[in-house]
């Protein structure tokens, strides 16, 4: 059986096909990614989606519709997250997908996404610890599940979202001492208040897994890589001090040149920033040094859920 995901986050829209080899086995036949910046624009006191960015978004998926026709896929499931749940404009933007490619989408909750976000990662990554804390770093909001012996304990879903942040914070080409440090602390602040309800007592004990577009992205400017390779970003270990030397990289170079730095995707220069803010303060929050990075997150947990 051959079976098709597709996630439509705030940023970035991505396809994944596989083939069922076996129970509970995937085999990755084709997997594809287009940054649409579909949440580009977005405020919650408007709460609608840009004309332009919708458009963008149905090239993108009218793309992937004949890739699913090419492959003779059996089963396709499509599920639009933080931008399109929040969105008053969502069911038009959902019924014009539907017209205009044939594909069905299902809008989900925050805590639904992170259930798929813990089913990719964890079918992905190797985690030696009883307990540990899965964050996914999106581009309308960040999804953080606190998972113990591979059970889902509690998730919680923040509205910090690296495309907002970066059109409310950083509208330069450069960012300035202050601008990073306003950003900080409203991250800072955002987790105190949102993960009071975390009961993790051995922090000492604890790994934390990083998914989406910002750890993948910082995981491949460290490897140096040209061109990525899953392969060698799943299972990377990203240091704090990794981070921050990166970081400190990125702020000294205008927006616009950015995508010149070996590993950094075309289409991330301004989200890098408050994405990567986003891993630091999450390392200071849990006391941790270290995090993994998984190339595995909610595109997977899709393919699962239609196996499953």
């Amino acid at each position: 059986m051959r079976i098709a995901s597709i996630d439509i986050g705030t940023n970035t829209i991505r396809l994944l096909i596989c083939e069922q080899t076996g129970e509970g086995a995937l085999k990755k036949l084709y997997i594809d990614r287009v940054i649409t910046r579909l949440g580009e624009g977005f405020s919650d006191d408007k709460a609608l989606l840009n004309p332009k960015a919708v458009d963008r978004s149905l090239a993108a998926l009218k793309g992937f519709s004949k890739r699913i026709r090419e492959h003779n896929v059996n089963n396709v499931r499509a599920v639009a997250t933080s931008v399109v749940r929040k969105a008053k404009n969502s069911l038009e933007f959902v019924k014009r997908v539907k017209d205009e490619t044939g594909i069905r989408v299902e809008v989900i909750s925050g805590a639904l996404e992170a259930e798929l976000a813990v089913a990719g990662v964890l079918n992905a990554v190797s985690i030696d610890t009883e307990h540990c804390v899965i964050f996914d770093i999106g581009g309308g909001s960040t999804e953080y599940i606190y998972v113990q012996n591979g059970e889902i304990i509690e998730l919680v879903s923040i509205n910090l979202g690296v495309v907002h942040l970066s059109e409310e914070f950083l509208k330069e080409q450069t960012q300035s001492e202050k601008e990073i440090a306003g950003l900080s602390l409203k991250i800072r602040e955002a987790l105190d208040k949102e993960l009071r309800g975390f009961e993790i007592k051995l922090k000492g004990k604890l790994s934390l897994v990083a998914t989406a577009g910002t750890p993948t992205t910082l995981a491949a400017i460290e490897l140096g890589l040209s061109e990525y390779k899953p392969e060698l970003v799943n299972n990377f270990m990203l240091t704090k001090e990794m981070i921050a030397s990166i970081l400190e990289k990125l702020i000294k170079i205008p927006t616009k040149d950015r995508a010149n730095v070996i590993g950094l995707e075309r289409g991330r220069e301004d989200i890098i920033i408050p994405g990567t803010l986003i891993l630091l303060e999450t390392l200071k929050k849990f006391s941790s040094t270290r995090v993994i990075v998984s190339d595995g997150g909610v595109l997977e947990g899709i393919a699962r859920s239609l196996i499953n």
